[in-house]
């Protein structure tokens, strides 16, 4: 995390862009940096099953506000507009956003924050319950990023009879393919992932060899960073946050902010 002096310059620019996503379909998103000359890290944020809501623009922002270069695609684009809660209901109602569309959106939104001129050329992936799972799915799927970050994703472990035409595959069974280091934040308490399907992955990930650091809050279940809900746990998710940017400061280097 960036250590701030009283006398440092500051400033952002948020704003929503467009950009190509899955095979070149232009598809909007939520751009947050920081102002000056960089060179600043990139992140890709993949919104949770609650759509791509006003939580998901603050967490763009956050990043920013941390050094980074932080854009968040609306992965529901196809399905049309509405409200968040809206859109979100209409996709479960489709049978959930076809995996294949997802990875082409995040891997498009990845290769758009390595093109600009701010960029020190490594970018990560965050997502958060379905976003997780999908962040963990583009990380296996593709070889754009250097570290990937998982917060309680579930169905990463799919059994055969709750696979989709959209869901194919399990993200578990793509574990060999995982092309950057891993970190996974969950809750004791969750119902999905629960902690035998965390233990399932992480069985996978040392099989494979794979680079990755899980942790495993008691007392918390699903969502425990979302303050606006009663699944926050204040504890984890400040401990969680922290684990986080040291991850990616790790892997993605150092952010860089104008003095």
């Amino acid at each position: 995390m960036h250590p701030y002096t009283t006398d440092m310059y500051e400033g952002m620019l948020a704003e929503t862009i467009m950009l190509p996503g899955h095979s070149g379909e232009i598809i909007n998103a939520y751009y947050a940096r920081p102002l000056g000359p960089g060179p600043f890290p990139g992140v890709v944020l993949i919104h949770h099953m609650p759509g791509w809501d006003e939580l998901y623009r603050e967490f763009t922002r956050k990043f920013a506000h941390h050094g980074y270069l932080a854009i968040s695609p609306n992965i529901y684009f196809r399905f049309g507009h509405a409200s968040p809660d809206d859109m979100s209901a209409k996709v479960r109602g489709s049978g959930g956003v076809p995996d294949a569309s997802v990875v082409g959106d995040i891997d498009g939104s990845a290769r758009y924050l390595k093109s600009l001129p701010l960029s020190n050329g490594k970018v990560g992936v965050f997502g958060t319950c379905s976003g997780g799972r999908q962040a963990f799915l583009v990380a296996c799927r593709t070889k754009t990023f250097d570290a990937a970050v998982n917060c309680w994703g579930g169905n990463v472990v799919q059994p055969k009879e709750k696979l989709t035409p959209a869901q194919p595959v399990a993200p578990i069974d793509y574990t060999k393919d995982l092309s950057c280091p891993l970190l996974g934040l969950f809750g004791e308490e969750d119902k999905n992932p629960t902690p035998e399907n965390v233990r399932q992955l992480e069985e996978e990930l040392k099989k494979y060899g794979k680079n990755y650091d899980f942790t495993m809050y008691p007392g918390a279940g699903h969502g425990f960073f979302y303050y606006p809900s009663v699944a926050y746990r204040p504890e984890a998710a400040v401990d969680g946050w922290k684990k986080m940017f040291t991850f990616f400061e790790k892997y993605l280097g150092t952010p860089g902010r104008e003095r």
